[in-house]
This record gives structure tokens, sequence and C-alpha cells, in this order.
């Protein structure tokens, strides 16, 4: 090589980046993202979330500065790209719902904040005594975290961006619940139940009782406080009618919660219409099972006679998790044959503290890195529903819906965090809904009664899609949205009840599960129809959910590059 030859291939190799420090580049607007969505994370420590408006805004900020930095880096390779799309992705999501300051309204129909340090204590492990006493410290600050929250329902007020007086009502009876265990018996004091043998047996006793306390001397207060306001001060103002589009700027709102929800351009009306055409669809399947067994009357009418046939139910709420414990065990059986790589994780079946009855949540995450497994819980009313629905249930929130979709992503740890932990509705819960359906594939369900109740359980969900556009854009009372479900699913009226109250007091998000899961089963379909024979279900599922959560637009694009590599 000529003198003049390898000077100007110095020259490029200094001028030009090298993969090197591009990815740097990446990696430094990702580890800033993550340290900011760290500062609103309620499980981790040392002390709570700063959920005041001045400190929403300075993460707002920051938000678009990395967003500006984000689109000047680039990632040449795919592993890279897919990252930078999916962290734009997730800066926009925050930007522009930032401008309907959410934080007015942090609660919906039996779950929000008040239970945040519940959640947080199912997953703090103790292993030194020094967790031990940075938990304590965390329930002395709890009071501070509620006052916060307080300011934030009162700028609500204010402002008349506030939930109506039935989803009011239902969180108050959540929070005196937990007003009113004493301290000896709170859920907070959980990870000072078992600690390690390294701390002396007169120290592990101290601990405890100076836990305990600490939850009378400043829990208790705060709790029976934050009971006082809603009472006094939020019930009065709650919204007069349902519908998110009735508040200040709500067409607008509702507008983004759906975007953001179905992570995908649909609009309301697109969403409402797909939602019919379903419901139809899945009923008639389910007439044509009435109709082979020869049952004379209205398709509720077949549904209640099925919930109340010899075998139906069990006697107890340990029976129940029993029987539930043995569906997973099941299912793992079959489950090498559909999945290539399966998660280390390990999973459970438990029954859902008092505290957590109202909270709509049937799956705990695990932390591997804590050493805490995955869970589905059990609320303690659950028994008394038909067994027949549990099959798709254990499916749904166990194995392979959500555990093992939400377990391969967390050992992921060649991805970045964000994307192993990124919560993206319409993915997460597409998935377990696709998985419900995937049982039947799979050989799971025993007898017609569990297939009918997979049918029903899919139908809940197409009515979601009418119920939460008819609330909260078209003007639709409560009786309107309940009927859908009163008249095609299996639910118990307490059931129908409860889901008619989440979907008023949640806009949006239950339009994530069916949208998801026909996305998936569309992906799917083409992919079969491109591959034909080389097709092959283990490789297409470990692709679908192996690269984490995604939002639906992306996760197309994503299998369609799959698709062309096994072509």
């Amino acid at each position: 090589m000529s003198r003049v030859r390898r000077l100007l291939a110095c020259a490029l190799l200094v001028s030009l980046p090298t993969a090197a420090s591009v990815a740097e580049s990446l990696n430094d607007v990702i580890a800033e993202y993550e340290s900011l969505a760290r500062e609103t994370d309620t499980n981790e420590g040392p002390g709570w979330p700063d959920v005041s408006l001045a400190a929403s805004q300075r993460r707002t900020t920051k938000f678009s500065e990395l967003r500006d930095r984000l689109g000047k880096v680039d990632a040449p390779g795919e592993e890279d790209a897919l990252t930078r799309e999916l962290l734009l992705w997730r800066l926009n999501v925050l930007i522009e719902g930032a401008r309907f300051d959410e934080d007015r309204i942090p609660f919906d129909s039996g779950d929000g904040f008040f239970n945040a340090a519940t959640y947080a204590a199912q997953v703090t492990p103790i292993a030194t005594e020094a967790d031990a006493t940075a938990w304590i410290a965390r329930l002395q600050a709890l009071p501070s975290y509620y006052d916060a929250q307080i300011a934030n329902l009162k700028r609500g007020i204010k402002t008349g961006f506030t939930q109506p007086r039935s989803t009011a009502e239902s969180a108050l009876r959540s929070m005196k619940v937990a007003a009113e265990q004493s301290a000896a018996d709170s859920p907070l004091l959980k990870p000072l139940a078992s600690m390690p043998e390294t701390i002396p047996e007169a120290r592990q006793k101290a601990l405890r009782a100076e836990a305990v306390g600490v939850v009378e001397r400043f829990v208790k207060p705060a709790q029976r406080s934050l009971v006082t306001f809603f009472e006094k001060d939020y019930l009065p103002k709650a919204r007069p009618k349902l519908g998110a589009s009735t508040v200040k700027d709500g067409k607008a709102y509702y507008a983004f919660a759906v975007r953001r929800s179905t992570t995908t351009a649909l609009t309301t009306d697109e969403v409402f219409d797909i939602g019919t055409a379903e419901v139809e669809r899945i009923r008639a399947e389910m007439v044509g099972a009435q109709r082979a067994e020869g049952f004379q009357g209205t398709l509720r009418e077949y549904l209640d006679d099925m919930n109340q046939r010899p075998g139906s139910h069990v006697p107890d709420i340990e029976s129940y998790v029993d029987k539930a414990a043995g569906i997973g065990n099941r299912v793992s059986l079959e489950l090498p044959r559909w999945f290539k790589t399966l998660p280390r994780l390990t999973w459970g079946v438990r029954i859902k503290p008092p505290e957590l009855e109202a909270a709509s949540g049937a799956y705990n995450l695990g932390d591997p890195e804590k050493g805490v497994a995955g869970a589905v819980v059990v609320g303690s009313q659950a028994y008394r529903s038909s067994v027949y629905g549990l099959t798709a249930w254990m499916l749904h929130e166990g194995v392979p819906g959500h555990h093992l979709q939400i377990a391969l992503g967390q050992e992921r740890l060649d991805l970045p965090k964000f994307r192993r932990r990124d919560d993206v509705t319409a993915f997460v819960e597409g998935w377990a809904l696709y998985a419900e359906r995937l049982g039947a594939e799979m050989g799971i369900y025993r007898s017609r009664e569990e297939r009918v109740q997979q049918l029903s359980f899919e139908m809940w969900r197409a009515c979601r899609l009418v119920m939460d556009v008819g609330i909260h854009w078209k003007g639709w009372s409560y009786e309107q949205a309940a009927a859908c479900l009163q008249e095609n699913t299996a639910l118990s009226p307490g059931s129908v009840e409860g889901e008619t109250q989440r979907y008023i007091s949640w806009p949006g998000q239950a339009l994530a599960y069916k949208i998801g899961e026909l996305r998936i089963r569309k992906i799917r379909a083409e992919a079969e129809q491109v591959l034909g024979s080389r097709f092959d279900i283990r490789e297409f599922h470990d692709a679908l959910i192996g690269s984490g959560p995604m939002p639906l637009d992306i996760l197309d694009r994503h299998m369609r590059r799959w698709v062309e590599r096994q072509r």
C-alpha cells in the first residue's frame, strides 16, 4: 500500500465513528432514561417516588431532551436499531401523555397509589440487617408519599379532572381495609417475616418490633388521613358523568388513551367496530356449542346452567388454589412442544392479601435479580366461581401466558433493562389472551364446558372494546355498558359490576387485550402462509416473545424481518 493510501485509510478510521462509539452514544441515552424511570418505580428504594408536579415537569423536560439526542444517534445493527425504535416510542408516549397531567388521578377502581407499599413489600427480600433497616426507613417515609399524592388529587379537584363517585367509593373501601388493620397484622411487615440466620434472633425480634412501631406511629395515621380526605374532600367533587371525554380536554385525552393502550393508530370508532364484529363472531361459536348440546333457551341461560352443573364448584379457597396449581403443572408438561426457550424463574399460586382484594391484577411479577418467584394470585372469593373457567384463566395468568412471557423478557440480560421490563399492555395482555386460545391447540381443555368458558373469556375481552368506547366516547350509561357482559358471558353479576367499574375508572386500558390478541394471531397467520412447511411454531413463539414486550406496530415489522430470515 502506498504512503498516500495508508494516510487516507488512517484518516477514514479517525473521522468515521466506530461501532463501539455509536453503541456508547445509544447506551448513554438509555442509561439516562432508565435512571429517570427508576424515579417513579415504587419497588425501588431507598424512599418513594417524587410525584410532585415540579418533579413530573422536570422529567418531561428531560424526556424531550433525550428524544432529541436519540434522534441524532445512529444504530447500525438490527438489535440496536430495534432498541432505538422502542425507546423513541416510549419517550413519545411519555411526552404526549404529560400534557394531560394524569398524576391528578393516581388511582382506579379499588387500586392505586395507596397499594404501592403493599406491592413493594411483596418483592422486597431481606438479605442483611441493612436491608431490614432500609425497609423500616421506607415505611417511615410513606406518609410524605401519601401527602404528595393528596396534593395531586387536590389539583385534580381544582381543575375538574377527577374520577366518578363510584370509582372513588371503590378505592375508599380498599383504603378502609388497610386503615382498619392492626399494625401487627399489616402486610407491610412481610419483608421482615423471614430474615437470614446471619442476623441474630434477638436482633431480628428488635427489628420486627421497631417496624411495628413505625407502622403504628407513622403509617396508620397516614392511612386514616387518606380515608378522611376521600370522605370529606374527594367524594363531593367527583366528576358527575362516567366518561373521560366529559372532563376538560377529555376528547383529546381519550383519543390519546386509545392510541397508547392499543399501540396502534386505530381510532375510537375503528376499535368499536372491531369489538362489535368480534362479539358477533364469538357469540355465534357459543350458540353453536349450545345447539350441539340441544339446550333450549337463551345463551345466558345456557351459560348459567353450565355454571350449576355437578363438579362446577369447589368447597373452599384452598381447593380452588390446589386445582389451579394442578392445571399449571399439566400445562407445563406440554410447553416444550410449543416453546424452545423456557424461563428459569419459577412460579406458583397463592391467595391474594385481603387489602389487595379489589385490585384487578392476578399475576405478581417475580424478580430473578432479587430471587422472587412469579405468582398467580387468587382472590378470597374466587372459589365461588365455576372451575370450568379456571383452565383458561391459568393459561392467561400463568403459563404460557404472563409468567412465561414476562419471565423470559426479564431473563434477557443482554437487553437494556427498559426492554426487559417495559409494560406494553397490548403486547403483554394480547399474548396472554392468545395463550388462552393456544390452550385448545395444546389439548389443555378437557371438556366442552371448559372450552365454552374459554369462549366466554374471549367474549369478555371483545365486550371491552365496545364498552370502553361506549362509556368514554359515546356517552353510554352504566346499564348500557354492562349489558354486553350480562347477555354474552358466564361472568357472575358481581364480576360484571366489578369489570364495568374497572373500565369506567381506567379509560382505554381494557382495549389492549383484544387488539393485541388479534394482531398476534394475524402475525402468526401471515408467517404460516409465507413459510408454509418451513413454519416452526416453537421458533415462531421464541421470536415473538423472546425480545421483550413491544408496541404492536413495531412487533409487526420485527416479525416480518424474522419471516424473511426464515425464508
